[in-house]
C-alpha cells in the first residue's frame, strides 16, 4: 500500500511539473527568450562549454546563464567574468531543477529581456532528465573519460536530449572510447539527435555548436 501511495505522489509531481513547464515555454515564447537546458555528470565540462558558447554567440544575442548547484558559486563567477549576466541557483540539496525552480531563476532581474539563456543544470545523469525545466531545447554532454557505455546505463538522459556534445576528444587516444558506438546508441534512444564532437579546452567543434543553436533559435521564432 505504501508503494502505491509513493507512485501516486510521484506521478502527481511529474504531471504538475509538466503543466508548469508548458506554461513556462509559452511565457518564454511571448518574451522572445530561448532557453537551453544543459545537463551532464560533474566534471564533464559544462561550464567550460558554456564559456565557449558565449565566446561564439555573445556578439549576436543578449545571453544570460543560470548556474544550478547544491552549493557554491564558482561557476556563476566564471561566467560573470565574461561580462554575461549570471546567477547562481542553490537547490537546497535537490539533485535537479524543475520548471518552478527554473521560473524563479528566470524572474530574477539579471535574466530579464535576454534573447538566449543557458541553464546549467545540477551535475548528474539521473534526476535532471526526469524533470522538464520548461526549456526550449535540451543539450547534454558526455565526456570521453566517462566511458562510451553511458547511453546504456542512463538511457533516459539521452532520450530527452536534442543535442549531445561528446567532450574532451583531445584526450581520446588515452581512453578506450568508441565514438561510433555512442552515436549509434544515442540515435536509438533519440532518433534525430544531433551529436557533435568537441573539446571545450581547445575550442574544437564549437563553431558547429553555435550554428546548431542559431538554427534552432530561428526555427523556434518561425514556429
Amino acid at each position: 500500500m505504501a508503494n502505491v501511495r509513493i507512485l501516486e505522489i510521484k506521478k502527481s509531481i511529474f504531471e504538475n511539473n509538466d503543466l508548469e513547464a508548458e506554461r513556462l515555454r509559452a511565457d518564454l515564447k511571448a518574451q522572445n527568450t530561448f532557453l537551453i537546458n544543459l545537463m551532464s555528470s560533474p566534471g564533464s565540462g559544462k561550464t567550460s562549454s558554456v564559456l565557449r558558447i558565449i565566446e561564439r554567440l555573445k556578439g549576436k544575442y543578449r545571453i544570460g546563464v543560470m548556474e544550478a548547484d547544491i552549493d557554491s558559486r564558482v561557476d556563476a563567477e566564471a561566467v560573470a567574468r565574461t561580462g554575461v549576466p549570471a546567477i547562481q541557483i542553490h537547490t537546497g540539496g535537490m539533485c535537479h531543477l524543475d520548471a518552478g525552480m527554473t521560473r524563479q531563476g528566470l524572474e530574477s532581474p539579471e535574466m530579464r529581456g535576454l534573447g538566449l539563456i543557458i541553464l546549467e543544470n545540477v551535475g548528474n545523469l539521473v534526476c535532471p532528465a526526469e524533470f522538464d525545466t520548461g526549456a526550449c531545447k535540451n543539450m547534454m554532454i558526455l565526456s570521453v573519460p566517462e566511458g562510451d557505455d553511458k547511453p546504456l546505463k542512463y538511457p533516459l538522459m539521452f532520450s530527452v536530449a536534442d543535442l549531445l556534445l561528446i567532450n574532451k576528444i583531445d584526450v581520446l587516444e588515452f581512453f578506450d572510447f568508441d565514438i561510433g558506438a555512442v552515436r549509434e546508441r544515442a540515435e536509438k534512444l533519440r532518433p534525430g539527435i544531433t551529436v557533435i564532437d568537441v573539446s571545450a579546452k581547445q575550442g574544437i567543434g564549437f563553431g558547429c555548436v553555435a550554428a546548431w543553436i542559431e538554427q534552432e533559435i530561428e526555427a523556434w521564432k518561425r514556429g
